[in-house]
Formats: C-alpha cells, sequence, structure tokens
C-alpha cells in the first residue's frame, strides 16, 4: 500500500514548518557523475544539460564514450537521454537554459547558439567588440543573458532573438569578482536586469544607469544566489557563513555556519534556494537545508548531486534518484497534519468513517457544516499538490463527499483539478519526464506545458491533453506538420524531379487531411509552407500555399520563394490593391527592368488589373517607370501621349521640343496616327516660329508655348501684322478666324481706323455683324453703329437699337416704308424725347 503523505515530512528544528522528500524518479546508472562535469538545468520540470569538465582528472576507463571532448549531452530528469551534439565553435564559458526550453551556449568569442531539443540551432554574436576582448564568463536567465567581457565590462542581451548587446553601467572593477549573479528584470523595481558583484569584501549593484556600492565588510563571497522572486540574496562568505539578506541590503533575514554540518565533505558545491523560504547547500553526497531561522534538515545521497531551483521548491538529481524537496503545502498541512482540528482535517476524517460504514461521518460533518465549503476547496488544493495518484483521488473523493452536503456549490474547481491531475500524472511518467508541480503548472499556464510537450515531439500526446483540455489544437498541428516536413523524404518508385513531386503530394495531402479533420480551421498553412521552404521543398511550399485563405499570408511567402507570377496572381485574386502595390514594388526593387515588364505583359488578361494599377502608380509617382512600361510593351500612341502631357508641364523650350517630337515620331510609327503625327508636326513648327519670334522682341514679348489663335492676337496687339499675316499662310488659318481674332485685337487696342481700314480691305468672311455685336460688347457703341449700314437690311433696325442710335433706327423704318416696326420702336423708346422724334418721323411717312 502506497505510504501515507506524512511519511516523507520534516519539521524544522523549534519550529511548525514542515518540508518533504518526494522522490520523483529513479535513476540508478543513468547518468555519468555528476562530479565530473559541468551541469545546467532546466527550471519547471525540464532537462539538464551535461559537459565533461576538462579542468578536472579522470581516471581511465571512468569517462563514458558519450562525454568525448566538446560534446553536450541532455537527459530528462528521469535519466533519459534527450539530445547529443558536439561543440565546433571554441572554448564554452557558460551554457544555460531559456524559459521555453532551449539550451543556449556561449564561447569566448561571443557567439551564442539557442539549441531546441531536435538538436536544431540559431546563431547569434555579441558583435565584434566581444569578439576583441573576448567573454570570460556569464550568467543566462530565462529571458536573456549578461556576459563579463575581458575588459570587466558587462554586456546584456534583451530576448532571444539576437539583438544588439547593450553595455551596463562600469563597474569599475580591476580584477574579475569572487563571484556574482543577476537578477532578472521581471523581479526589480526598474525593469532592468541587475547585477550584483562580490569585489573586495562588499557587493557592487550594477545596472544599465549605475553602479552601486553596497558598502558591505563580510566579503568576499564565494557563492551568491537570488531567490526565485528576486526579493531575497544568499551569499557564502569565503569562511563558510551562509549570509542572507533582502536585495536591497536593508534587513538581515538569517545567518548559518555551513563548517559545522556534520558530514560535509569538501568544498561547497552549490547554494540553492528552494523556493522562496529555504536554501539548499550541497557538498558531494550532502544536501542541507536551511530554514529562515537557521534550523536545517540533512538529505544523504551516494555521490555528487546537482539542484535546481524551482518556483515552489528545488529539485535534486544525484546518482540514483531525482527528488523533488519544498516546503509542504498549507492545505497538505491543514489535512494531514497529526491533530489537526482543521476543517479539511475534519472532513476528510468524516468521509474515511463513512467508507467504513462508520456513524461519526454524520456527526463530523455536523461540526464543520457552517465551514464546510471552506474545507472543500482546501481538499481539493491539497489533492493537487500530491504527487501519488492514490493519494490525489482519496482527496478528491473526500471533497465529493463533502460537496454532496452543500445545497449550493460550483463545481468548476473540482473538475478542473481532476483534468489538471490527469495531465500532471501524464507528463510526470518517466518517459515523458517532466515532473511539474501544480504550483509550477498554474504559473505557465496550460500551452505552455504542451509546447514542451510538442518541443519533444510528442504530438499525440499533447494532441490529446489539448483536446482533454478543451483548447485549440492549432499550435501542435502546426509543430507535428513542421516535424513531418523535415523528416519527409521521397518514398516513391520514381526518380529524381517526378519522385520528389510525388513525395510532396503524398505530404501535403497528409497535412491538410489532418487539419481538417481535427478542425484546425485557425492554423496558417503559410507558416508550415515557409518551414517546407527554409528545408528547400519549394514545390511541397507552393502547394501548401493553395490551402492559405488569406492573400496576406500567402503573398509574402511567395515573393520569398521568388515565385513572382504566382504571387502577383494571387495578390490580383484577393482584390486587395494594397497588395497589388506591395507585390509590383517589390518585384520592380528586385528583377531586372525587362524581366519585370515581361512579367507583367504575358499574364495576358489575368494580370491586366496590375498592369493597369502599375499605370496609374507610375503616372504620378514613376513617370520614367511608365515611359519604359508603354516602350516594352510597344505602346506608341500611349508614349506620344505621355510625351505631350510631360511637354505640357516643361518650361524649358529644349526640353519641351524634344517632347514633341518625341511624341510625333511615336504618332508617326502607327499607320492609324497620320492626323496626329501632322499635328506634332505643325506643332513642332509653331514652337520653332514662336522662338524667333521672341529673338526678333529681344525677349520682350513671351510667345512659346501659346496657340497658334494666340500667337496671331500677340502679334496683331504689338503691331506686328505682318508677321500675323505671314503665321495665317504659314499655317493655313482660316479667314474667318483670323478676321475674328483680328477684330478682337484690334478693339482690345482701340485702333478704330485700322479696324475701319481693315473692314474695307476686302469683303468681311464673317459679315459685320460680328463687328457691330464686338464692339457693342466691348463698350464701344458709336463705333459700332459705322458698321450697321454694311449689314443685311432686315436687321438694320435692331443693330441700331443695340448701339442706341434710336434715330437712325426710325429712319430705317421709313425707308421700308415699315410703319408696324416704327410703331414697336416708339413703345419701346426709353424716353419721351426719342418718342416724339419717331413720331415726327411716323408723321412724314405717307
Amino acid at each position: 500500500m502506497t505510504e501515507h503523505p506524512t511519511l516523507s515530512w520534516e519539521a524544522m528544528q523549534d519550529s511548525n514548518v514542515f518540508y518533504r522528500r518526494q522522490q520523483v524518479y529513479s535513476i540508478h546508472g543513468k547518468l555519468p557523475n555528476l562530479g565530473d562535469c559541468i551541469v545546467a538545468g532546466c527550471r519547471y520540470g525540464g532537462p539538464i544539460a551535461l559537459m565533461r569538465d576538462n579542468t578536472k582528472m579522470i581516471a581511465l576507463g571512468r569517462a563514458t564514450p558519450v562525454f568525448a571532448k566538446a560534446q553536450i549531452q541532455v537527459f530528462s530528469p528521469a535519466g533519459e537521454g534527450r539530445l547529443l551534439f558536439s561543440w565546433d565553435q571554441g572554448k564554452i564559458i557558460r551554457f544555460g537554459w531559456t524559459g521555453d526550453e532551449r539550451l543556449v551556449v556561449l564561447n569566448e568569442e561571443g557567439v551564442y547558439r539557442l539549441y531546441d531539443l531536435q538538436g536544431d540551432y540559431a546563431q547569434f554574436s555579441l558583435g565584434s567588440d566581444a569578439t576583441e576582448v573576448g567573454i570570460i564568463d556569464a550568467k543566462i536567465h530565462e529571458n536573456g543573458l549578461v556576459a563579463m567581457t575581458g575588459t570587466l565590462q558587462l554586456l546584456e542581451v534583451k530576448g532571444w532573438e539576437g539583438a544588439k548587446p547593450l553595455t551596463l553601467a562600469n563597474p569599475g572593477m580591476s580584477e574579475p569578482p569572487h563571484a556574482w549573479t543577476i537578477i532578472p528584470p521581471d523581479f526589480t523595481l526598474s525593469r532592468h536586469v541587475e547585477v550584483l558583484l562580490s569585489v573586495d569584501s562588499s557587493i557592487l549593484s550594477v545596472d544599465n544607469l549605475e553602479t552601486i556600492d553596497q558598502r558591505l565588510s563580510r566579503g568576499p563571497f564565494s557563492y551568491m544566489s537570488a531567490s526565485p522572486n528576486g526579493k531575497s540574496l544568499a551569499m557564502l562568505t569565503v569562511t563558510g557563513t551562509l549570509w542572507v539578506v533582502s536585495t536591497d541590503f536593508q534587513r538581515n533575514l538569517a545567518e548559518f555556519d555551513t563548517s559545522q554540518v556534520i558530514g560535509a565533505d569538501g568544498p561547497v558545491r552549490q547554494v540553492e534556494w528552494c523556493g522562496n523560504d529555504a536554501i539548499l547547500v550541497t557538498w558531494d553526497g550532502l544536501a542541507v537545508l536551511v530554514g529562515p531561522f537557521g534550523d536545517t534538515l540533512q538529505y544523504f545521497y551516494s555521490g555528487p548531486i546537482f539542484a535546481v531551483t524551482e518556483l515552489d521548491g528545488v529539485r535534486v538529481i544525484g546518482p540514483d534518484v531525482c527528488d523533488f524537496i519544498q516546503k509542504v503545502p498549507a492545505a497538505s498541512v491543514s489535512v494531514f497534519r497529526p491533530g489537526s482540528t482543521s476543517p479539511a482535517a475534519i472532513l476528510y476524517d468524516a468521509w474515511e468513517n463513512f467508507s467504513n460504514r462508520s456513524p461519526k461521518a454524520d456527526e463530523n460533518i455536523r461540526s464543520i457544516r457552517p465551514e464546510l465549503a471552506a474545507a472543500v476547496d482546501e481538499m481539493i488544493d491539497a489533492a493537487g499538490h500530491e504527487w501519488e495518484p492514490v493519494w490525489q483521488r482519496k482527496l478528491l473523493n473526500a471533497a465529493k463527499f463533502g460537496r454532496a452536503f452543500l445545497d449550493l456549490y460550483n463545481p468548476t474547481d473540482f473538475v478542473n483539478m481532476g483534468q489538471t491531475l490527469k495531465v500532471l500524472n501524464a507528463v510526470r511518467f518517466y518517459e515523458i519526464g517532466i515532473p511539474i508541480t501544480y504550483s509550477q503548472y498554474q504559473y505557465l499556464s496550460p500551452n505552455h506545458l504542451i509546447s514542451r510537450l510538442t518541443s519533444r515531439n510528442l504530438h499525440l500526446l499533447a494532441l490529446r491533453v489539448s483536446s482533454f483540455l478543451s483548447l485549440p489544437p492549432n499550435n501542435v498541428l502546426k509543430h507535428w506538420a513542421s516535424a513531418k516536413i523535415l523528416k519527409s523524404k521521397p518514398t516513391t518508385t520514381g526518380s529524381g524531379k517526378d519522385a520528389e513531386l510525388s513525395a510532396d503530394d503524398e505530404v501535403c495531402k497528409s497535412i491538410v487531411d489532418k487539419f481538417q479533420a481535427l478542425g484546425a480551421g485557425g492554423v496558417s498553412y503559410a507558416e508550415i509552407a515557409k518551414k517546407a521552404w527554409e528545408v528547400g521543398r519549394t514545390g511541397l511550399a507552393t502547394r501548401l500555399l493553395d490551402y492559405e485563405p488569406r492573400a496576406s499570408d500567402q503573398v509574402p511567402l511567395l515573393l520569398s520563394m521568388k515565385e513572382d507570377r504566382l504571387a502577383l496572381q494571387k495578390a490580383v485574386d484577393s482584390g486587395d490593391t494594397d497588395l497589388v502595390y506591395h507585390v509590383l514594388l517589390h518585384l520592380y526593387n528586385r528583377l531586372p527592368l525587362g524581366t519585370f515588364f515581361r512579367l507583367i505583359e504575358d499574364g495576358g488578361s489575368k494580370l491586366a488589373p496590375a498592369s493597369k494599377l502599375l499605370q496609374v502608380y507610375a503616372r504620378e509617382q514613376n513617370r520614367e517607370m511608365l515611359r519604359d512600361f508603354y516602350y516594352s510593351d510597344d505602346r506608341r500612341v500611349e508614349s506620344a501621349v505621355l510625351c505631350l502631357d510631360e511637354a505640357s508641364r516643361m518650361q524649358d523650350p529644349a526640353s519641351k521640343m524634344t517632347s514633341v517630337k518625341a511624341a510625333q515620331k511615336f504618332f508617326s510609327e502607327d499607320k492609324e496616327r497620320t492626323f496626329e503625327a501632322k499635328s506634332m508636326d505643325e506643332y513642332s513648327r509653331l514652337l520653332t516660329l514662336q522662338q524667333q519670334l521672341e529673338k526678333e522682341t529681344d525677349n520682350k514679348i513671351p510667345f512659346f508655348g501659346v496657340s497658334i489663335n494666340e500667337t496671331i492676337r500677340i502679334c496683331l496687339v504689338n503691331g506686328m501684322s505682318k508677321r500675323a499675316d505671314k503665321v495665317k499662310s504659314d499655317f493655313k488659318v482660316p479667314d474667318k478666324r483670323f478676321w475674328y481674332l483680328k477684330l478682337h485685337a484690334l478693339t482690345s487696342t482701340r485702333d478704330f481706323e485700322g479696324l475701319e481700314a481693315f473692314s474695307k480691305s476686302k469683303r468681311s468672311p464673317i459679315g459685320y455683324e460680328a463687328f457691330v455685336r464686338h464692339l457693342v460688347e466691348k463698350g464701344f457703341p458709336k463705333e459700332a453703329a459705322t458698321y450697321v449700314a454694311r449689314c443685311d437690311a432686315p436687321k438694320r433696325v435692331d443693330l441700331y437699337v443695340e448701339c442706341g442710335e434710336w434715330r437712325s433706327a426710325g429712319q430705317e423704318c421709313k425707308e421700308r416704308g415699315d410703319k408696324v416696326k416704327l410703331e414697336q420702336l416708339r413703345k419701346r423708346s426709353p424716353n419721351s424725347m426719342i418718342s416724339r422724334e419717331l413720331d415726327q418721323i411716323a408723321s412724314s411717312m405717307k
């Protein structure tokens, strides 16, 4: 039968605080001698990495082949080998673990690699300056590292994306510190990493802004370790005194003389925290747990051990076992402490009595009826902190028993705890090897645990856990698909390209079928396709992208794969104008100009929208591109129109002439555009003539760029009648247009004598009514009246009236014998004097 939980409990001397050592795994003979190795442990039940310590002498036959020079092996906490790789990048200075279980290995040249549990890595560098001076030490935490250079400067790397290192404040040291540690940014008030250096007898606190001397006198210190919450600091002096203070050095928390420990042999190997309450000091084969008041507990092992600080305890890996030492949770103490009278303990006793059919069960329930709900909650919490499934089940059954006596109780916590314990028991199994506690599980979240399973390629278990916890399986399926792509190879009987295409189809079908069967609608096929492309499976990547519904995810990867036509086609099909422009500009900058234009031209109607958008953009932003595009597509008319448009915007005569001649050339190359070509030729001649006119007037009169009509008008206004006649003749300006131009020009200069002479030079092709109306419109009625007599007889009366000549209008009526028109004039007369005159004219008529 499984032992009672309290059998592993031990109380601190003169204290009511209990600690327990739980054996998690038996690992006899699975690990090498930890005393001969450099070890780094990953928190939250993660793996450990080992490398042979070349500074230690090893007897022949003792070293295992695994630990040849520059080799690192990764083991699970259950002693199962996970990974072995060789290091070929110089001397290793430090290695440690990130929060997502990647192993960071840093060498003396400032180069560091991040290895996942499959052996794949990404490599980064601390920069050329770090390479020159070298790295002598480093501290690695979950979200970054701090490296110490050969010049004793401190470089901080934030995150694991290869960011440029930041130089912290100058500590001003002349020699390396005796010991040092860091407090991660998440646990400092400034939210910046804080470095604590043991220099001489004091400690220097260094951050990104300043260095502060804490002015201590008990140093130097050989070990320094910050608590998981960053509030306390444990230091071991060279004389063997363990001193615990707050990290602001304002409070002295505890002291303990390690030299008085019985059975301690040799120097201290580690000083690690057990949660945030106690400190574990280790020697070869011995671990001493020091409590807050200097009380101790001793644990013996058969050889060297290694301790990993956890959020709620400390994990100890020895030659034979992997133990977890922690302060007994309050809920467990409340239930199982001998003599406990808490409601939870009484509830558990009531359940045992009920199981044994004892009538005391009812009495116990009645005694705690007011506190029964709290007792049930505490029972559920205690179940979460137990390792053995037998006791987990007993505690949950006791909670279920108590819940039956409550009228209103939300069962959510009970159900969630049952699910959580099933998951924790599954991942704690030695073949999986993740001994995570309930507190750590709550801190990390289920998604983080699932990520740990996928990083070990335990996709089926991860998928089942996701389904059991009602979590979306997207991340698991994504990782599974990536792993399948990496492992898949052409398996058909074909050869060469045919075999590869067949394998691509097979892998693509299996991935798509799996996603559709599990309803993974939110999975991005583009991310999986990117993985396929990165490993050289371009065909598979293209096939996967066909299933990606979001063009904004498809197109960037297609561009990276240099599938230019397909990328442009997908962008056009999406109907997203911005996405089409993104592809066009990307291709324009990357491809040779001819290749770029051919790509668009050869697309036909499918890429017609892209061609139109390119023209719209080029017309507004890059006319040189538009000119090249028209030229490459042999669009002569569009090229000519573009030249004309540019000519209309130009001020420089030579450039304008060049553009017009270019337009004339493009039009002349199209047989259906002879009229336009002739017009361009005339326009070119006009510009040449206008330049001559400007030279003749010493550039005092602007001619260049105006129309033929305007050119004639300017000549007439400035007394250059012969030049105006010459322009009319050269450009075959019609007589009617010329007479109108000259009429308007002479009127604007008030050259009425010249206008009179012009009107008599020959018969007017525009008649004389135009003279009358234009002069009246410009405010010259008297001059206009002189031309009325030359107009057609039926219109003379009205024209005289428009000129204000009522008497002449009356005389015209008399001459024509039109009494009716004369009577109309009399009625319309503006004043009585004119009326009398019109009456006299009327009375003189027969």
